[in-house]
């Protein structure tokens, strides 16, 4: 199914939503196609419990001959529910299969909270399939700096998210940044991810367990992949020094800290684009010549 995407050039791209079978998972997949690319596919990975809808201002924000490439993982979203639990170590080969099944070779990577850890593990084992990578408001798993007690029973329980009111009142303590002063602007996202984990208990479950005892200090160092830390400074969920550790355990990575809390990426989504843009564009030596023959394979 295609349909108009929202942003200004909108008319210049195309969206396909559809399920895609890999490896015997059947995920929902959206790709944002612009009808001139410049540049390697972005795919954006999402945080927990939520479907992909989530981060629509972020894509919105960004250029539009930007092809974004985005899924909702098990039982998540549009992805229908799956039996067996997962880990992150065996899903992101699964990530690395859905890329090729769409026809694409090397990509740029965009990882939010529990998806930066996925992202995390797909460069460790598909580095070649990854060019850059972005880290935004994530960790490196079980070894990393935890968020406070408090903050932390709300994560793992999340019922506080199915009353509105009480999402509402409870958001400027757990995400931090602007919701503290303007909580309004997170009111439709918080509403969003509310509606996700009412729909997908199971899949928020087993999300969770896929990252129990996972943790990627010890392999930071064979992230080969360009990389951008995003942090900000007010993230109760995400302490700021876990981005001081990823950037230290990363070969040459860079660190861009901003005054917001966890859903910077959502309530600032033009000026963390910008950003993430602006990294993805330049210029590095290990940078090999892009194109991208009639399907959008790399070659």
């Amino acid at each position: 199914m295609a349909c108009p995407s929202t942003p200004p050039d909108a008319e210049r791209l195309t969206v396909t939503d559809q399920i895609v079978t890999v490896r015997g998972r059947r995920l929902r997949v959206q790709v944002r196609r612009p009808q001139a690319a410049s540049g390697p596919p972005l795919l954006v990975i999402n945080g927990i419990g939520a479907a992909l809808d989530l981060l629509d201002p972020f894509v919105d924000a960004l250029p539009a001959d930007r092809e974004v490439v985005r899924f909702d993982p098990p039982g998540v979203g549009g992805s229908p529910d799956v039996l067996l639990p997962y880990h992150l170590t065996t899903f992101a080969p699964v990530v690395g299969d859905l890329l090729v099944e769409l026809g694409y070779g090397r990509v740029d990577v965009l990882g939010y909270s529990w998806g930066g850890a996925l992202a995390q593990q797909l460069a460790v084992v598909r580095p070649a399939q990854v060019r850059r990578l972005v880290l935004v408001a994530t960790t490196t798993g079980a070894l990393a700096v935890p968020a406070g007690p408090r903050v932390l029973c709300r994560f793992l329980n999340p019922r506080w998210m199915r009353n509105p009111a009480a999402a509402l009142a409870a958001a400027s303590e757990f995400y931090g940044g602007t919701v503290r002063t303007h909580p309004e602007r997170a009111a439709a996202t918080l509403a969003g991810i509310a509606h996700s984990l009412h729909r997908s208990r199971r899949g928020y479950a087993q999300q969770l367990a896929a990252i129990v005892g996972w943790t990627s200090l010890p392999v930071l160092r064979l992230i080969r992949a360009r990389t951008l830390v995003v942090a900000g400074d007010d993230d109760p969920i995400i302490p700021a020094l876990n981005a001081t550790i990823l950037s230290r355990g990363i070969p040459d990575a860079r660190v861009h800290r901003h005054p917001g809390g966890h859903l910077a990426i959502v309530t600032e989504a033009p000026e963390l684009a910008a950003v993430t843009a602006e990294f993805l564009g330049g210029r590095d030596p290990r940078d090999t010549a892009y194109s991208s023959p009639p399907g959008g394979i790399d070659s």
